[in-house]
């Protein structure tokens, strides 16, 4: 794989002949700066180029890329830009309906070499410029190639889903700590404090006084108001459990009536944002038909979510042969420290997309709880290759990129009986 790396490298660096113009983009929100040089790093420009964010600047930047290419005797034109924020967007897609080559550069790499003209630790957008641009001459950077509309689609609402996920998680610590304070005991009633019963007895009487105002008929009734069937015998078992902790709670009473304010906001904040998440995962389910390779991911034991997730931040990965492309777009790749007889501890890199970390991590967690070739594989690891557990979970992700990919690029569904895994790998 490391050879392969090289030559990777390598042909980026002969992407840039003599009559390349090499233009490097600082981005900010209103005005970019952009810096041109020569395969050898000569600038060729008599100052920084500054243009606005929108059309005209666009056009004042095309403008003054044939001027250069035209004084200079320039054929082609690579651009380079840091993939930070969101505002390299419209400019990336302009120059690319333009027919410009645009790359994109990590901003790790910007940081660490800035100091290379001028042993200086200052920074200003000009100056940035240059670095990228000096950056791309030498190869380090990665070509921008649009998605398709169905992987945009995808990576917009799975983007969009993740934020209201992670707030619906504020939401319910917030809840929790509630109920913490005031009706300790809550939960021994339900495992699931989010489920229909519980936000309805969380929304009309959450107190253990207010339980107590009620009897256990009084409160299937209320249940009722929420739920198709509140009653029978395990809504009456549940009221009379309700009032049995109510007599028994330790919950503080002081500022009651102002917390439960509180918490009636809370409670209706966390419906509006389920509601959200569940419209989230209804249009993933609508454009994932439309992605190739969804269906053979998801025959793989990934949940809905991962799958998007997967191709939203992983692309088609028909595009990638190996599996370890996919761990290091996830920042899964190993990373280690070693000089003369010093040898460092190995760690993840974790300079990828945080979500499809995420979500690959997940998926192999839940193929664990069913899937008996990885529970083979992961109890292998750990009693005969004396592993830790979360050791053995990081190969086995490996695994899974590596499936994953295969899968996708042959077509294959995955098949329990052809799931054969080496116990020497």
């Amino acid at each position: 794989m490391k050879s392969r790396l090289v030559n990777a490298q390598n042909q980026r660096i002969e992407r840039i002949s003599t009559t390349t113009l090499v233009v490097g983009i600082d981005i900010a929100k209103e005005k970019h700066a952009a810096q041109a040089i020569n395969f050898r790093g000569i600038v060729l420009n008599n100052k920084p180029v500054v243009f606005a964010n929108d059309l005209s600047g666009f056009e004042h930047l095309g403008q003054t890329i044939r001027k250069l290419q035209k004084a200079h005797s320039m054929d082609n034109v690579i651009i380079g830009m840091e993939s930070t924020g969101h505002y390299w967007f419209n400019l990336s897609n302009w120059l690319v309906k333009q027919g410009i080559d645009v790359v994109l550069v990590n901003p790790m790499t910007t940081k660490r070499n800035k100091e290379n003209r001028d042993n200086s630790p200052s920074k200003n957008d000009p100056k940035d410029a240059l670095v990228i641009a000096d950056v791309v001459s030498r190869g380090y950077y990665t070509p921008f190639s649009p998605k398709e509309e169905a992987f945009r689609r995808i990576r917009v609402v799975v983007t969009n889903r993740e934020h209201w996920v992670v707030e619906r998680g504020r939401i319910e610590n917030r809840i929790h700590r509630w109920l913490d304070i005031r009706f300790p005991e809550y939960i021994q009633a339900f495992e699931d404090l989010f489920s229909t019963r519980s936000l309805a007895t969380l929304r009309r009487f959450p107190a253990p006084s207010d339980m107590l105002k009620l009897t256990p008929e009084r409160m299937v009734k209320i249940w009722g108001e929420f739920m198709s069937r509140p009653g029978g015998a395990r809504g009456t078992r549940k009221a009379m459990e309700l009032l049995h902790l109510a007599r028994q709670s330790v919950g503080d009473t002081v500022a009651l009536e102002e917390d439960k304010w509180e918490l009636t906001h809370l409670v209706d904040e966390y419906e509006r944002v389920q509601k959200i998440v569940d419209e989230a995962d209804e249009m993933i389910e609508k454009i994932l038909p439309e992605i190739p390779g969804a269906d053979l991911i998801r025959s793989a034991g990934a949940t809905i979510p991962a799958t998007a997730a997967i191709l939203a931040f992983g692309g088609d990965l028909s595009q990638l042969s190996h599996g370890n492309q996919l761990l290091r777009k996830a920042g899964l790749n190993l990373a280690e420290r070693t000089s003369g007889k010093y040898k460092g501890q190995i760690k993840l890199t974790k300079r990828g997309n945080s979500l499809l970390r995420k979500h690959l991590y997940f998926t192999v967690f839940h193929l664990l709880s069913y899937n008996q070739a990885f529970q083979a594989l992961h109890a292998h690891n750990i009693e005969v290759k004396r592993m830790t557990k979360m050791q053995s979970m990081m190969k086995l992700i490996g695994k899974l990129a590596r499936m994953l990919v295969a899968m996708v690029r042959t077509g294959e569904k995955f098949s329990q009986d052809k799931a054969q895994f080496s116990i020497a790998a």
